[in-house]
Formats: structure tokens, C-alpha cells, sequence
């Protein structure tokens, strides 16, 4: 649903709306929050670790290719 629109900004009814709006949010349990940090954490140590093996294994290829 769009917000009506008006020729002028008022502000104090954009706080109204937003304070409106967050009272609609679904905030994450402090459960949630640390599973879900935790997957991220543990995503990105996999990220890397992929990116630092295909770095090494591109970086020997390259040496091997230009030292023959």
C-alpha cells in the first residue's frame, strides 16, 4: 500500500508513519539472532577459505605456465 503523496513534506506525520510501521515489524527472538550470526560466521569462514585455496591453486598455475 502506497503512501499518499502531497505536494509538501511534513515531518511530523512521516514520524508518525514510521513509528506506525515499526510496530508492524517481526523482530527476531535473541535465539534467532545468535543462529543466525553464527550461520553467517560460519559462511564467510567457508567463503574464504574456498577463495584462499582457488587464489593458491590459480597463483601455482600461473608459475607453472610462465616458468616453462
Amino acid at each position: 500500500m502506497m503512501a499518499k503523496t502531497s505536494s509538501k513534506w511534513n515531518p511530523i506525520t512521516y514520524v508518525k508513519e514510521v513509528k506506525s510501521e515499526t510496530k508492524k515489524v517481526t523482530w527476531p527472538t535473541k535465539d534467532e539472532t545468535i543462529k543466525s550470526t553464527i550461520a553467517v560466521f560460519i559462511m564467510v569462514a567457508l567463503a574464504a577459505a574456498f577463495l584462499f585455496l582457488a587464489d593458491q591453486i590459480m597463483a601455482f598455475a600461473i608459475r607453472f605456465i610462465l616458468g616453462l
